[in-house]
């Protein structure tokens, strides 16, 4: 028996496009307005599945962003390569493709049909286009041929523009915070988000009765830096240290520019052990290292370190600072170039 898509008059369509566009003017949260979307197809066109695809820049491909139906748990964990199948072909080409019988079509790959079960047979692509930018695709799939017709095709277009907005609006914020959190010098996150930085491993370790470390660090004299090469090199020393910093710490870690020439690590999970192992293994490296050896500085720089972990050594954030900024000062009082562990 065929399903029905529901019928669309005028006045469906308009407060449709009506309660989307309010949507995007009054969120910024593109998760609830792909999602007010994707739930109206569900519940107007009827198809047994249906997908939205975003465009991986970094490793050019197409993921599953939102997928629904009948394969969705199949699907979901796929990649495209963009130009693969007609999802592919429709985000090349930016342009929206209608197939009543896929096997019909040289463009269709069945492979995802082969592992499921599922025998595709309609299908409607519409590619999210902004300011000439291909940035994914919305894909319905039904079993039986001939479902979709032509009169569908303009509203899922204005659909797919909404859902364009959405995702350029959310990106847009998310650069703009971007740059708000990130120090201009290094990239390295600012002392502005350490603090929320902070916050959140402070309530992740109290929730999980867990542990996590701080590790303050300050360039040894490097003024002098500044004073014999200039702020353009010492600038450039900063990236460089910022870059060893990077280097040596996890994926869940995080690195931050405190200010000037002083740096700070938070190490969720580390105990005090291990954070002195792996801020040992960054100042073994920045002590062998000799800077801009191609330009004839041959620049040679050292570092204090102070390491604070909660809950052994604080119980609050301004705590957990304080311990480890005064056990980095207390390695300056010594002659510099040293580690010291937080004392109560």
């Amino acid at each position: 028996m065929k399903t029905e898509i529901f019928e669309l008059n005028d006045a469906t369509q308009n407060k449709i496009l009506r309660d989307i566009g309010k949507a995007l003017t009054s969120t910024l949260d593109q998760e609830k307005v792909l999602n007010m979307i994707m739930e109206f197809i569900g519940n107007y066109y009827r198809p047994e599945n249906w997908s939205l695809l975003l465009v991986d820049e970094e490793k050019f491909d197409l993921y599953f962003a939102i997928a629904v139906g009948k394969t969705s748990d199949l699907i979901k964990d796929k990649r495209l390569k963009i130009g693969q199948g007609i999802a592919g072909w429709s985000l090349t080409h930016k342009e929206t493709v209608l197939i009543r019988d896929a096997y019909q079509d040289e463009r269709f790959n069945p492979a995802f049909d082969k592992e499921s079960g599922f025998r595709t047979s309609s299908i409607i692509c519409v590619p999210m286009v902004n300011q000439g930018k291909a940035l994914g695709i919305i894909e319905l799939i039904n079993i039986q041929e001939h479902f979709f017709e032509k009169p569908y095709v303009q509203l899922l277009e204005t659909l797919a523009d909404f859902a364009a907005i959405a995702i350029e609006n959310s990106r847009y914020i998310s650069r703009i915070k971007e740059v708000s959190i990130k120090d201009d010098c290094t990239n390295l996150y600012n002392s502005r988000h350490m603090i929320e930085l902070l916050e959140i491993e402070m309530k992740r370790a109290k929730r999980g009765k867990n542990t996590f470390a701080v590790v303050f660090l300050d360039l040894d004299h490097f003024k002098r830096v500044n004073d014999n090469y200039g702020h353009i090199v010492g600038s450039q020393l900063l990236r460089e240290i910022a870059n060893i910093l990077l280097k040596n710490i996890r994926s869940s870690d995080w690195a931050i520019r405190y200010g000037g020439d002083e740096f700070v690590l938070i190490l969720p999970g580390m105990n005090q052990e291990n954070a002195f192992k792996l801020t040992k293994r960054i100042r073994e490296e920045l002590n062998s290292t000799v800077f801009f050896q191609k330009e004839g500085y041959n620049i040679h720089i050292t570092a204090s370190f102070g390491i604070a972990v909660f809950p052994k050594d604080a119980s609050t954030i301004d705590e957990i600072i304080k311990m480890a900024d005064h056990a980095m000062y207390d390695v300056k009082k010594r002659g510099r170039d040293n580690i010291q562990l937080a004392i109560k």
